[in-house]
Protein backbone atom coordinates (compact mmCIF):
# COMPACT_ATOMS: atom_id res chain seq x y z
CA UNK A 1 0.00 0.00 0.00
CA UNK A 2 2.88 2.33 0.76
CA UNK A 3 4.15 1.97 -2.83
CA UNK A 4 0.70 2.66 -4.23
CA UNK A 5 0.37 5.72 -2.03
CA UNK A 6 3.69 7.13 -3.12
CA UNK A 7 2.84 6.50 -6.77
CA UNK A 8 -0.46 8.30 -6.40
CA UNK A 9 1.20 11.26 -4.74
CA UNK A 10 3.93 11.34 -7.38
CA UNK A 11 1.37 11.16 -10.19
CA UNK A 12 -0.63 14.00 -8.71
CA UNK A 13 2.44 16.15 -8.36
CA UNK A 14 3.45 15.42 -11.97
CA UNK A 15 0.00 16.49 -13.11
CA UNK A 16 0.34 19.69 -11.12
CA UNK A 17 3.79 20.43 -12.54
CA UNK A 18 2.59 19.70 -16.08
CA UNK A 19 -0.28 22.11 -15.65
CA UNK A 20 2.04 24.84 -14.41
CA UNK A 21 4.44 24.27 -17.31
CA UNK A 22 1.58 24.40 -19.77
CA UNK A 23 0.45 27.69 -18.27
CA UNK A 24 3.97 29.12 -18.54
CA UNK A 25 4.23 28.03 -22.15
CA UNK A 26 0.90 29.66 -22.91
CA UNK A 27 2.07 32.97 -21.42
CA UNK A 28 5.33 32.84 -23.36
CA UNK A 29 3.85 31.95 -26.77
CA UNK A 30 0.76 34.17 -26.61
CA UNK A 31 -2.83 33.34 -27.43
CA UNK A 32 -1.78 31.09 -30.32
CA UNK A 33 -0.82 28.30 -27.91
CA UNK A 34 -4.39 27.09 -27.69
CA UNK A 35 -3.50 23.50 -26.91
CA UNK A 36 -1.58 24.50 -23.73
CA UNK A 37 -4.41 26.79 -22.63
CA UNK A 38 -6.97 24.09 -23.27
CA UNK A 39 -4.97 21.59 -21.20
CA UNK A 40 -4.73 23.96 -18.24
CA UNK A 41 -8.42 24.91 -18.48
CA UNK A 42 -9.36 21.24 -18.62
CA UNK A 43 -7.27 20.50 -15.54
CA UNK A 44 -8.66 23.45 -13.60
CA UNK A 45 -12.22 22.65 -14.64
CA UNK A 46 -12.03 19.25 -12.97
CA UNK A 47 -10.80 20.64 -9.66
CA UNK A 48 -13.35 21.49 -6.98
CA UNK A 49 -13.45 25.00 -5.56
CA UNK A 50 -12.27 25.64 -2.02
CA UNK A 51 -15.06 26.94 0.20
CA UNK A 52 -14.09 30.00 2.25
CA UNK A 53 -16.81 29.63 4.90
CA UNK A 54 -15.92 25.98 5.47
CA UNK A 55 -12.29 27.08 5.82
CA UNK A 56 -13.05 29.81 8.32
CA UNK A 57 -15.46 27.89 10.52
CA UNK A 58 -14.00 24.36 10.38
CA UNK A 59 -10.38 24.43 9.17
CA UNK A 60 -8.91 27.67 10.51
CA UNK A 61 -9.63 26.82 14.19
CA UNK A 62 -7.40 23.76 13.84
CA UNK A 63 -4.39 26.07 13.41
CA UNK A 64 -5.09 27.62 16.83
CA UNK A 65 -5.97 24.43 18.66
CA UNK A 66 -3.84 23.32 21.59
CA UNK A 67 -3.26 19.59 21.43
CA UNK A 68 -1.42 17.65 24.09
CA UNK A 69 2.21 17.10 23.19
CA UNK A 70 2.16 19.49 20.22
CA UNK A 71 2.95 23.12 19.60
CA UNK A 72 0.11 24.92 17.85
CA UNK A 73 0.38 25.44 14.10
CA UNK A 74 0.03 29.12 15.00
CA UNK A 75 3.22 29.04 17.09
CA UNK A 76 5.41 28.34 14.07
CA UNK A 77 3.40 29.66 11.13
CA UNK A 78 2.42 32.99 12.73
CA UNK A 79 4.74 33.59 15.68
CA UNK A 80 7.77 32.32 13.76
CA UNK A 81 8.86 29.62 16.19
CA UNK A 82 10.85 26.64 14.97
CA UNK A 83 10.95 26.40 11.18
CA UNK A 84 8.07 28.88 10.78
CA UNK A 85 10.36 31.45 9.20
CA UNK A 86 11.71 29.09 6.54
CA UNK A 87 11.48 30.59 3.03
CA UNK A 88 8.67 28.32 1.83
CA UNK A 89 6.76 28.07 5.10
CA UNK A 90 3.06 28.87 5.15
CA UNK A 91 2.41 32.25 6.77
CA UNK A 92 -0.62 32.80 8.99
CA UNK A 93 -1.69 36.20 10.25
CA UNK A 94 -0.90 37.33 13.78
CA UNK A 95 -3.95 37.65 15.99
CA UNK A 96 -4.97 41.15 16.98
CA UNK A 97 -3.92 42.03 20.56
CA UNK A 98 -6.30 40.47 23.06
CA UNK A 99 -8.10 38.41 20.43
CA UNK A 100 -8.38 34.62 20.42
CA UNK A 101 -9.62 34.33 16.82
CA UNK A 102 -8.86 35.97 13.50
CA UNK A 103 -11.04 38.77 12.13
CA UNK A 104 -12.59 38.69 8.66
CA UNK A 105 -9.71 40.42 6.91
CA UNK A 106 -7.12 38.20 8.59
CA UNK A 107 -9.09 35.06 7.73
CA UNK A 108 -9.22 36.03 4.05
CA UNK A 109 -5.44 36.47 4.07
CA UNK A 110 -5.04 33.10 5.80
CA UNK A 111 -7.28 31.51 3.19
CA UNK A 112 -5.09 32.81 0.37
CA UNK A 113 -1.91 31.63 2.13
CA UNK A 114 -3.25 28.17 2.94
CA UNK A 115 -4.68 27.48 -0.50
CA UNK A 116 -1.14 27.75 -1.88
CA UNK A 117 -0.38 24.53 0.00
CA UNK A 118 -3.34 22.65 -1.47
CA UNK A 119 -4.02 20.64 -4.63
CA UNK A 120 -7.84 20.98 -4.80
CA UNK A 121 -9.52 17.62 -4.99
CA UNK A 122 -6.40 15.69 -4.00
CA UNK A 123 -5.64 15.58 -0.25
CA UNK A 124 -2.82 13.08 -0.74
CA UNK A 125 -0.97 15.49 -3.02
CA UNK A 126 -1.58 18.54 -0.83
CA UNK A 127 1.42 19.64 1.29
CA UNK A 128 -1.04 21.04 3.83
CA UNK A 129 -2.08 17.48 4.64
CA UNK A 130 0.99 15.41 3.76
CA UNK A 131 3.63 17.61 5.39
CA UNK A 132 2.33 17.32 8.98
CA UNK A 133 1.25 13.67 8.62
CA UNK A 134 3.38 11.01 10.27
CA UNK A 135 5.79 9.42 7.80
CA UNK A 136 4.67 5.88 8.66
CA UNK A 137 1.11 6.99 7.87
CA UNK A 138 2.03 8.20 4.37
CA UNK A 139 3.30 11.69 5.15
CA UNK A 140 6.54 13.52 4.45
CA UNK A 141 9.71 12.22 6.08
CA UNK A 142 10.42 15.56 7.74
CA UNK A 143 8.28 18.44 9.00
CA UNK A 144 9.65 21.21 11.19
CA UNK A 145 6.44 21.05 13.19
CA UNK A 146 6.65 17.30 13.72
CA UNK A 147 3.90 14.76 13.13
CA UNK A 148 0.84 16.82 13.94
CA UNK A 149 -1.28 13.91 12.72
CA UNK A 150 -0.34 10.31 13.47
CA UNK A 151 -2.95 8.96 11.07
CA UNK A 152 -5.22 10.08 8.24
CA UNK A 153 -8.07 8.85 10.45
CA UNK A 154 -7.74 11.75 12.88
CA UNK A 155 -10.79 14.04 12.85
CA UNK A 156 -8.76 17.21 12.20
CA UNK A 157 -6.98 15.63 9.23
CA UNK A 158 -10.34 14.45 7.90
CA UNK A 159 -11.78 17.94 8.32
CA UNK A 160 -9.01 19.52 6.26
CA UNK A 161 -9.23 16.72 3.68
CA UNK A 162 -12.95 17.35 3.26
CA UNK A 163 -12.26 21.03 2.58
CA UNK A 164 -9.55 20.17 0.05
CA UNK A 165 -12.01 17.90 -1.73
CA UNK A 166 -14.39 20.83 -2.11
CA UNK A 167 -16.96 19.51 0.33
CA UNK A 168 -19.08 21.62 2.63
CA UNK A 169 -19.33 18.88 5.25
CA UNK A 170 -17.21 15.97 6.47
CA UNK A 171 -18.00 12.47 5.26
CA UNK A 172 -17.09 10.23 8.12
CA UNK A 173 -14.75 7.31 7.43
CA UNK A 174 -14.16 7.85 3.73
CA UNK A 175 -11.63 9.58 1.52
CA UNK A 176 -11.60 9.07 -2.24
CA UNK A 177 -13.41 5.75 -1.93
CA UNK A 178 -10.98 4.39 0.69
CA UNK A 179 -12.18 3.09 4.03
CA UNK A 180 -10.19 5.04 6.60
CA UNK A 181 -11.55 3.04 9.48
CA UNK A 182 -9.05 0.38 8.43
CA UNK A 183 -5.50 1.15 9.53
CA UNK A 184 -3.86 -0.63 6.60
CA UNK A 185 -5.26 1.77 4.01
CA UNK A 186 -2.98 4.67 4.84
CA UNK A 187 -0.79 3.68 7.76
CA UNK A 188 1.73 1.08 8.69
CA UNK A 189 2.79 0.21 12.21
CA UNK A 190 5.83 1.95 13.64
CA UNK A 191 8.73 -0.22 14.76
CA UNK A 192 8.47 -1.09 18.45
CA UNK A 193 10.38 1.20 20.78
CA UNK A 194 13.47 -0.30 22.33
CA UNK A 195 14.54 0.64 25.84
CA UNK A 196 17.27 -1.28 27.65
CA UNK A 197 19.27 -0.25 30.64
CA UNK A 198 22.91 0.73 31.06
CA UNK A 199 25.21 -0.03 33.91
CA UNK A 200 24.97 2.94 36.23
CA UNK A 201 26.93 5.86 34.73
CA UNK A 202 29.38 7.66 36.96
CA UNK A 203 28.21 10.68 38.97
CA UNK A 204 29.87 12.94 41.51
CA UNK A 205 29.54 11.68 45.08
CA UNK A 206 28.61 15.08 46.53
CA UNK A 207 25.55 15.33 44.30
CA UNK A 208 24.54 11.81 45.30
CA UNK A 209 24.72 12.90 48.93
CA UNK A 210 22.36 15.76 48.10
CA UNK A 211 19.83 13.32 46.72
CA UNK A 212 20.38 14.29 43.09
CA UNK A 213 20.29 11.81 40.23
CA UNK A 214 21.81 11.80 36.80
CA UNK A 215 19.28 12.74 34.13
CA UNK A 216 19.10 13.52 30.42
CA UNK A 217 16.81 16.48 29.69
CA UNK A 218 15.33 16.48 26.19
CA UNK A 219 13.58 19.43 24.57
CA UNK A 220 10.86 18.91 21.96
CA UNK A 221 10.91 21.79 19.51
CA UNK A 222 7.47 21.12 17.99
CA UNK A 223 5.90 20.06 21.26
CA UNK A 224 4.67 21.67 24.46
CA UNK A 225 6.73 19.45 26.75
CA UNK A 226 10.22 18.34 27.77
CA UNK A 227 11.15 14.80 28.72
CA UNK A 228 13.49 13.70 31.50
CA UNK A 229 15.29 10.41 30.92
CA UNK A 230 16.94 8.11 33.46
CA UNK A 231 20.18 6.92 31.79
CA UNK A 232 20.28 3.83 34.00
CA UNK A 233 16.97 2.44 32.75
CA UNK A 234 16.80 4.48 29.52
CA UNK A 235 13.21 5.38 30.20
CA UNK A 236 11.35 8.65 30.54
CA UNK A 237 10.84 9.33 34.24
CA UNK A 238 9.56 12.89 34.17
CA UNK A 239 7.83 15.44 31.97
CA UNK A 240 7.60 19.23 32.01
CA UNK A 241 4.43 20.34 30.26
CA UNK A 242 3.09 23.66 29.02
CA UNK A 243 6.21 25.14 27.35
CA UNK A 244 5.28 25.54 23.71
CA UNK A 245 8.02 25.37 21.07
CA UNK A 246 10.73 24.87 23.69
CA UNK A 247 14.14 25.40 22.12
CA UNK A 248 17.06 25.32 24.56
CA UNK A 249 17.47 24.20 28.16
CA UNK A 250 20.00 24.80 30.95
CA UNK A 251 20.14 23.46 34.50
CA UNK A 252 21.09 25.23 37.72
CA UNK A 253 24.30 23.72 39.17
CA UNK A 254 22.45 22.70 42.35
CA UNK A 255 19.74 20.96 40.32
CA UNK A 256 16.93 23.11 41.70
CA UNK A 257 15.84 24.69 38.42
CA UNK A 258 15.64 24.23 34.70
CA UNK A 259 15.70 27.26 32.42
CA UNK A 260 13.90 26.74 29.11
CA UNK A 261 13.75 29.08 26.12
CA UNK A 262 10.11 29.38 25.04
CA UNK A 263 9.84 30.44 21.39
CA UNK A 264 6.06 30.85 21.39
CA UNK A 265 5.95 33.30 24.31
CA UNK A 266 9.46 34.71 23.76
CA UNK A 267 10.40 34.06 27.36
CA UNK A 268 12.78 32.04 29.50
CA UNK A 269 10.57 29.72 31.54
CA UNK A 270 11.89 28.76 34.98
CA UNK A 271 10.99 25.25 36.16
CA UNK A 272 11.08 23.97 39.74
CA UNK A 273 12.72 20.55 39.30
CA UNK A 274 10.96 19.04 42.33
CA UNK A 275 7.47 19.80 41.03
CA UNK A 276 8.39 20.03 37.31
CA UNK A 277 6.18 23.14 37.13
CA UNK A 278 6.93 26.51 35.54
CA UNK A 279 6.85 29.18 38.25
CA UNK A 280 8.27 32.17 36.37
CA UNK A 281 8.46 33.51 32.82
CA UNK A 282 11.18 36.05 32.04
CA UNK A 283 10.40 38.28 29.01
CA UNK A 284 13.07 38.50 26.31
CA UNK A 285 13.99 41.17 23.78
CA UNK A 286 13.18 38.92 20.81
CA UNK A 287 12.62 35.33 19.67
CA UNK A 288 14.99 32.94 21.49
CA UNK A 289 17.07 29.98 20.37
CA UNK A 290 19.62 28.12 22.48
CA UNK A 291 20.60 29.03 26.05
CA UNK A 292 23.71 28.61 28.23
CA UNK A 293 24.40 29.03 31.94
CA UNK A 294 27.56 30.24 33.68
CA UNK A 295 29.54 27.78 35.78
CA UNK A 296 28.39 29.44 39.02
CA UNK A 297 24.78 29.43 37.84
CA UNK A 298 24.31 33.16 38.32
CA UNK A 299 23.93 34.21 34.68
CA UNK A 300 22.04 32.86 31.70
CA UNK A 301 22.99 33.76 28.15
CA UNK A 302 20.01 33.57 25.83
CA UNK A 303 20.58 33.58 22.06
CA UNK A 304 18.18 35.97 20.30
CA UNK A 305 17.55 34.71 16.79
CA UNK A 306 15.22 37.48 15.58
CA UNK A 307 15.21 41.24 15.86
CA UNK A 308 16.84 42.93 17.71
CA UNK A 309 19.26 39.92 17.71
CA UNK A 310 22.29 39.57 20.00
CA UNK A 311 22.26 37.91 23.44
CA UNK A 312 20.04 38.60 26.44
CA UNK A 313 21.69 38.22 29.85
CA UNK A 314 19.47 36.86 32.63
CA UNK A 315 20.25 37.32 36.34
CA UNK A 316 19.20 34.06 38.01
CA UNK A 317 19.10 35.64 41.48
CA UNK A 318 16.50 38.25 40.58
CA UNK A 319 15.10 36.22 37.66
CA UNK A 320 15.17 39.33 35.52
CA UNK A 321 16.50 40.23 32.09
CA UNK A 322 19.57 42.18 33.20
CA UNK A 323 20.88 43.46 29.88
CA UNK A 324 21.36 42.82 26.21
CA UNK A 325 24.63 42.22 24.36
CA UNK A 326 23.97 43.67 20.86
CA UNK A 327 27.02 42.04 19.15
CA UNK A 328 26.65 44.32 16.13
CA UNK A 329 23.21 42.92 15.40
CA UNK A 330 24.37 39.35 14.79
CA UNK A 331 21.56 36.79 14.52
CA UNK A 332 22.56 34.46 17.34
CA UNK A 333 21.55 30.82 17.10
CA UNK A 334 23.56 29.11 19.85
CA UNK A 335 25.31 30.20 23.04
CA UNK A 336 27.86 28.20 25.04
CA UNK A 337 30.15 28.50 28.03
CA UNK A 338 33.68 27.22 27.41
CA UNK A 339 34.67 24.21 29.56
CA UNK A 340 36.84 26.38 31.82
CA UNK A 341 33.96 28.83 32.31
CA UNK A 342 35.97 31.84 31.14
CA UNK A 343 34.14 32.71 27.95
CA UNK A 344 30.64 32.96 26.55
CA UNK A 345 30.51 31.81 22.94
CA UNK A 346 27.75 33.21 20.69
CA UNK A 347 27.42 31.59 17.26
CA UNK A 348 25.69 33.50 14.46
CA UNK A 349 23.14 32.15 12.01
CA UNK A 350 23.62 34.80 9.35
CA UNK A 351 25.97 35.75 6.55
CA UNK A 352 28.69 36.97 8.93
CA UNK A 353 29.68 33.29 9.51
CA UNK A 354 31.00 34.48 12.87
CA UNK A 355 31.34 33.21 16.43
CA UNK A 356 31.70 35.93 19.05
CA UNK A 357 33.97 35.35 22.07
CA UNK A 358 32.82 37.20 25.21
CA UNK A 359 34.60 37.47 28.56
CA UNK A 360 32.20 35.86 31.03
CA UNK A 361 33.25 37.97 34.03
CA UNK A 362 33.07 41.36 32.33
CA UNK A 363 30.50 40.33 29.70
CA UNK A 364 32.49 42.32 27.16
CA UNK A 365 33.20 41.28 23.58
CA UNK A 366 36.80 40.04 23.19
CA UNK A 367 37.22 38.80 19.63
CA UNK A 368 35.58 36.68 16.96
CA UNK A 369 36.23 33.48 15.02
CA UNK A 370 35.33 33.59 11.34
CA UNK A 371 34.21 30.45 9.48
CA UNK A 372 33.60 29.86 5.78
CA UNK A 373 29.85 29.28 6.23
CA UNK A 374 27.21 29.47 8.93
CA UNK A 375 28.39 27.68 12.08
CA UNK A 376 25.98 25.05 13.34
CA UNK A 377 26.45 23.44 16.80
CA UNK A 378 29.90 23.76 18.38
CA UNK A 379 32.01 21.63 20.70
CA UNK A 380 35.24 22.28 22.58
CA UNK A 381 38.48 20.32 22.98
CA UNK A 382 40.62 21.36 25.94
CA UNK A 383 44.26 21.58 26.92
CA UNK A 384 45.63 19.59 29.86
CA UNK A 385 44.94 22.52 32.19
CA UNK A 386 41.28 22.69 31.12
CA UNK A 387 41.62 25.78 28.96
CA UNK A 388 40.04 25.76 25.51
CA UNK A 389 42.29 24.45 22.75
CA UNK A 390 39.98 23.89 19.78
CA UNK A 391 36.50 24.84 18.63
CA UNK A 392 34.92 22.08 16.54
CA UNK A 393 32.04 23.15 14.33
CA UNK A 394 29.63 21.86 11.77
CA UNK A 395 29.06 24.29 8.92
CA UNK A 396 26.17 24.76 6.52
CA UNK A 397 26.69 22.92 3.21
CA UNK A 398 29.60 20.87 4.65
CA UNK A 399 29.17 17.11 4.98
CA UNK A 400 31.70 17.00 7.77
CA UNK A 401 33.13 19.46 10.31
CA UNK A 402 36.00 21.88 10.88
CA UNK A 403 38.43 22.52 13.71
CA UNK A 404 39.52 26.05 14.63
CA UNK A 405 42.36 26.97 16.96
CA UNK A 406 40.72 28.88 19.81
CA UNK A 407 43.68 31.17 20.46
CA UNK A 408 44.21 32.28 16.86
CA UNK A 409 40.69 31.77 15.50
CA UNK A 410 42.12 30.06 12.41
CA UNK A 411 40.78 26.89 10.82
CA UNK A 412 43.39 24.14 11.19
CA UNK A 413 41.51 20.99 10.13
CA UNK A 414 38.63 20.24 7.76
CA UNK A 415 37.18 16.76 8.03
CA UNK A 416 34.79 15.31 5.47
CA UNK A 417 32.69 12.33 6.41
CA UNK A 418 33.61 9.06 4.68
CA UNK A 419 31.50 7.76 1.82
CA UNK A 420 29.39 5.07 3.43
CA UNK A 421 27.89 3.88 0.15
CA UNK A 422 24.26 3.10 -0.41
CA UNK A 423 21.40 5.58 -0.76
CA UNK A 424 21.43 8.97 0.89
CA UNK A 425 18.59 8.76 3.38
CA UNK A 426 17.56 12.39 3.63
CA UNK A 427 18.56 13.80 0.24
CA UNK A 428 15.01 14.96 -0.47
CA UNK A 429 14.94 17.21 2.57
CA UNK A 430 16.46 20.62 1.91
CA UNK A 431 17.00 21.20 5.62
CA UNK A 432 19.35 18.24 5.84
CA UNK A 433 21.25 18.85 2.61
CA UNK A 434 21.81 22.48 3.60
CA UNK A 435 22.89 21.48 7.10
CA UNK A 436 24.19 17.90 6.86
CA UNK A 437 25.61 18.00 10.39
CA UNK A 438 23.56 19.57 13.15
CA UNK A 439 25.06 17.92 16.20
CA UNK A 440 28.58 17.66 17.59
CA UNK A 441 29.99 16.84 21.00
CA UNK A 442 33.29 16.10 22.70
CA UNK A 443 33.31 13.34 25.31
CA UNK A 444 33.86 14.60 28.88
CA UNK A 445 37.11 12.61 28.98
CA UNK A 446 38.32 14.69 26.00
CA UNK A 447 39.22 11.56 24.01
CA UNK A 448 36.74 11.62 21.12
CA UNK A 449 34.37 13.85 19.20
CA UNK A 450 31.01 12.58 17.93
CA UNK A 451 29.27 14.20 14.95
CA UNK A 452 25.81 13.58 13.52
CA UNK A 453 25.28 12.88 9.83
CA UNK A 454 21.74 13.76 8.75
CA UNK A 455 22.19 12.45 5.22
CA UNK A 456 22.89 8.87 6.27
CA UNK A 457 21.24 8.83 9.73
CA UNK A 458 24.43 7.87 11.54
CA UNK A 459 26.72 9.34 14.17
CA UNK A 460 30.45 9.40 13.35
CA UNK A 461 33.21 9.25 15.96
CA UNK A 462 36.80 10.55 15.72
CA UNK A 463 39.61 10.24 18.25
CA UNK A 464 41.10 13.32 19.88
CA UNK A 465 43.49 14.91 19.32
CA UNK A 466 44.47 12.64 16.41
CA UNK A 467 41.13 13.02 14.59
CA UNK A 468 41.39 9.37 13.56
CA UNK A 469 38.12 7.94 12.26
CA UNK A 470 36.64 5.41 14.72
CA UNK A 471 33.45 4.44 12.92
CA UNK A 472 29.75 5.23 12.55
CA UNK A 473 26.69 4.16 14.52
CA UNK A 474 23.31 3.96 12.72
CA UNK A 475 20.46 5.68 14.55
CA UNK A 476 16.91 6.78 13.70
CA UNK A 477 15.93 9.39 11.12
CA UNK A 478 17.61 12.81 11.32
CA UNK A 479 20.06 12.76 14.26
CA UNK A 480 20.58 16.18 15.80
CA UNK A 481 21.96 17.33 19.15
CA UNK A 482 23.75 15.12 21.68
CA UNK A 483 24.83 14.95 25.29
CA UNK A 484 27.08 12.56 27.24
CA UNK A 485 27.04 10.85 30.62
CA UNK A 486 29.84 12.24 32.84
CA UNK A 487 31.90 9.06 32.53
CA UNK A 488 31.85 9.30 28.70
CA UNK A 489 30.42 5.79 28.40
CA UNK A 490 27.17 6.82 26.72
CA UNK A 491 26.05 9.52 24.32
CA UNK A 492 22.39 10.45 23.85
CA UNK A 493 21.42 11.65 20.37
CA UNK A 494 18.11 13.36 19.61
CA UNK A 495 16.49 12.10 16.40
CA UNK A 496 14.66 15.14 15.06
CA UNK A 497 12.33 13.45 12.56
CA UNK A 498 11.74 10.28 14.58
CA UNK A 499 10.52 11.63 17.94
CA UNK A 500 13.15 9.55 19.70
CA UNK A 501 16.51 9.62 21.46
CA UNK A 502 19.24 7.07 20.69
CA UNK A 503 21.46 5.93 23.55
CA UNK A 504 24.85 4.86 22.19
CA UNK A 505 27.51 2.88 24.03
CA UNK A 506 30.69 4.77 23.11
CA UNK A 507 32.93 1.77 23.75
CA UNK A 508 31.05 -0.89 21.77
CA UNK A 509 29.90 1.72 19.19
CA UNK A 510 26.34 0.38 19.30
CA UNK A 511 22.91 1.86 19.86
CA UNK A 512 21.69 0.25 23.07
CA UNK A 513 18.31 1.98 23.39
CA UNK A 514 15.87 4.07 21.39
CA UNK A 515 13.69 6.12 23.70
CA UNK A 516 10.37 7.63 22.49
CA UNK A 517 10.06 11.34 23.31
CA UNK A 518 8.09 14.29 21.92
CA UNK A 519 7.77 16.11 18.62
CA UNK A 520 11.00 17.23 16.88
CA UNK A 521 13.47 16.62 19.72
CA UNK A 522 16.58 18.76 19.33
CA UNK A 523 18.66 20.24 22.14
CA UNK A 524 19.44 18.11 25.17
CA UNK A 525 21.62 18.32 28.25
CA UNK A 526 22.96 16.14 31.04
CA UNK A 527 22.03 17.34 34.54
CA UNK A 528 21.86 16.28 38.17
CA UNK A 529 18.25 16.65 39.31
CA UNK A 530 16.12 15.62 42.30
Amino acid sequence: MRRCLLLSIGFALLVSVAAKQAAQQTQQSGTGASSGATAVQSTLATRPSLDYEFFRTRVEPIFLARRLGHARCYACHALGAGEGNAPNAMRLQLLSPGSTTWNEDQSHKNFEAVREKVVPGNPLASPLLIHPLRYEAGGDRWHGGGAQFTSANEPEWQMIAAWVQGKDEVSEGTLGGKDLTKRDDYTRPSPPARATGNSAPGAASNTAAQGLKLRIVQTNMAGDNLHIIDPVTNRVVGEVIGIEANHGVAAAPDGSRLYVSNEADRTVDVVDTRTLKVFKQIPLSGPPNNIAISKDGRRLYQAIHGKPYGVDVIDTTTLANAKRLPLDGMQIHNTYITPDGKYVIAASDDQTFTVAVIDQKTEEYVRSIKFTNRPRPLAFHTNADGSTKWVLAGLSELHGFVVADFATGKEIHRIKFPDLGGPVKMQVVRASTGNPNHGIGVQPDNKAVWVTDRLYNVVHAYSLPELKYLGAVPVAVDPFWMTFTPDSKFVYVANDASASVSAIDTQSMKEVARIPVGQVPKRNITAMLP
